[in-house]
């Protein structure tokens, strides 16, 4: 089929809908196998390592590869899992943090919530109620532990990443750099009253305007390996 033709068909409402539906199905159980998978691999963790932990942003953290070669003395952990929430993570906080009983946790979730697109739409308050769930859970059961809550990456909703427009504007309708400074500000004084560390390791991302580099995503939003170098090399002082 060419093409163009299968692009028409795509299109149609009954077509988009039973495809959106199968998508949906897939990602859920995507999630579910990748918590499921974190059961079996904490059994066997080092305990009082370093834990990353958040949505597909920090999944897709290259680190247990980079860390090959940082000179990094700790042992890294990584628990993002695509498309998580606040409110998934908060779900799964023993398979995610707890069960590894970390020494310092690098935090980076709610870039989701920004981008939510169902029924319930974006709201900020909604976001800093879980995320402050998420971190009283972390003070109370991890006293000792540090904490550094990573601020939110830039987008770029501007540059041809070759997707289509309606697309764009789905991905991108509550998901923009303002959205994400104000969210950033708001978490920032969450961390501080927790007495935890807001860190912002953004430095070298951005091009003139403030978007993400097109040449370091793969669609404005998820990055590539060459900008996770530049992010471990602005987080190389606290992961010491």
């Amino acid at each position: 089929m060419e093409p163009s033709k299968m692009a028409e068909i795509i299109k149609n409402p009954e077509i988009k809908e039973v495809l959106g539906t199968m998508m949906f199905k897939y990602f859920e159980e995507q999630k579910s196998n990748r918590i499921r998978i974190f059961k079996f691999l904490n059994q066997n963790v080092k305990k009082g390592q370093i834990l990353f932990v958040g949505s597909s942003l920090m999944e897709l953290f290259p680190i247990n590869e980079m860390q090959q070669t940082a000179a990094i003395d700790h042992t890294i952990y990584n628990r993002g899992v695509c498309g998580f929430k606040t409110m998934e993570l908060l779900a799964a906080m023993d398979e995610c943090i707890f069960d590894l009983e970390p020494s310092k946790i690098f935090i980076n979730i709610g870039s989701n919530d920004i981008g939510n697109n169902d029924t319930t739409g974006y709201k900020k308050e909604n976001l800093l109620v879980n995320y402050n769930k998420i971190m009283d859970q972390i003070q109370n059961r991890l006293p000792g532990c540090e904490v550094y809550v990573m601020a939110y990456y830039p987008i770029n909703a501007k540059a041809d990443f070759g997707l289509d427009k309606d697309q764009m504007e789905d991905m991108y309708k509550t998901r923009t750099n303002e959205n994400i400074k104000e969210a950033n500000d708001a978490i920032e004084e969450l961390a501080e009253k927790h007495g935890f560390n807001f860190i912002n390791v953004n430095e070298g991302l951005t091009d003139m305007e403030g978007n993400l580099k097109k040449e370091y995503s793969m669609e404005g939003l998820h990055m590539w390996p060459n900008a996770y170098s530049i992010i471990l090399g602005n987080m190389k002082k606290y992961l010491q």
